[in-house]
């Protein structure tokens, strides 16, 4: 019976913020203005990382990953959003819902190992710079990319299934604005305690372990800048790292507290903002806070710049 339950399910309702019809109409334009700027910055993070050849070093490297992911990250579920808060119709398709759950879990895993993976870089350059090119070789930075992908792809193929799988009795009303584990959660007819503990364990491993790794990377990081002499040198040093441990504070602050509680005990109307800043703030701000304390990225993006100008004078 249950599994006729499930499977009849042609469509969701994302309720969304349905609720507040005039909060719909002023979200609809703040997110569809955020989105846009988020797929302009994080588009020119890519190209001024691939196209300028000062930028060819694995710092840059982790961060065209990162700005891709971000990309990926906005456009699994904003077009969505959009659509729903600019009319009545408020369905997904189960098949969409699904592909979204998959996304949302999957990208969101890659991005906690990645920014992982970017403080050892950080690491690496500041407590061992001689080294520093042996180290992180273009092989080691492939693997490293691969291994925080594969383990997030793999994370969302364990939890998506189990969680569509949940038992409904019928129930298609989702309280959020995208097909979220959480809110599926909720959703399902049967004692959730036994999936919800396997989330959180699941989230210990691709949640916390990365964040412990970062902590520890940067407690390394902290203690080598206090040995260097030239304020310039701790001024570059504060400047690469800063950037990227805003981006960590950023990132993390949202994603433990929607995903290390149980899914039943979370406020429903905090979670739909905490999700949405998560979904749309933090990539929005992740290339200004690259752009703005980063030097280099500056001077990339001043010459290509330049460069574009100087082909439309030859141009005309």
């Amino acid at each position: 019976m249950e599994r006729t339950n499930n499977s009849t399910l042609s469509h969701f309702i994302l309720l969304g913020f349905s609720d507040r019809p005039n909060l719909e109409r002023i979200l609809f334009v703040v997110i569809l203005v955020a989105y846009l700027l988020t797929l302009v910055g994080n588009i020119i993070i890519i190209l001024v990382s691939r196209l300028d050849p000062h930028l060819h070093t694995p710092m840059y490297y982790f961060l065209t990953h990162l700005s891709f992911l971000d990309l990926s990250f906005t456009t699994s579920s904003i077009p969505q959003l959009l659509y729903n808060l600019n009319g009545h119709d408020k369905t997904i398709s189960y098949a969409g819902c699904a592909l979204q759950l998959f996304l949302f879990l999957g990208l969101g895993g890659v991005e906690c190992l990645l920014l992982a993976v970017m403080a050892y870089d950080r690491f690496v350059a500041v407590c061992k710079p001689l080294h520093y090119m042996v180290i992180m070789s273009p092989r080691l930075c492939l693997v490293l990319v691969l291994v925080a992908w594969g383990c997030g792809v793999a994370n969302s193929l364990a939890m998506s299934p189990v969680t569509l799988r949940l038992p409904r009795c019928g129930r298609r009303r989702v309280d959020h604005f995208l097909c979220e584990m959480p809110a599926l959660i909720r959703m399902a007819c049967v004692n959730t305690v036994a999936i919800e503990g396997t989330v959180f364990v699941l989230a210990v491993g691709i949640v916390l372990s990365p964040l412990v790794f970062i902590l520890i990377s940067y407690g390394h990081i902290v203690r080598a800048v206090f040995q260097i002499r030239s304020a310039s040198g701790r001024q570059k040093v504060f400047n690469t790292c800063g950037s990227h441990l805003t981006v960590v504070l950023l990132f993390y602050g949202n994603i433990i507290y929607m995903y290390m509680q149980p899914g039943n005990s979370s406020s429903q109307d905090q979670g739909k903002f905490l999700t949405l800043f998560y979904n749309i703030v933090t990539p929005l701000l992740n290339p200004l806070i690259y752009t703005l304390r980063n030097k280099e990225v500056k001077g990339a993006l001043r010459r290509l710049l330049l460069g574009i100008r100087e082909v439309g004078k030859e141009g005309g």
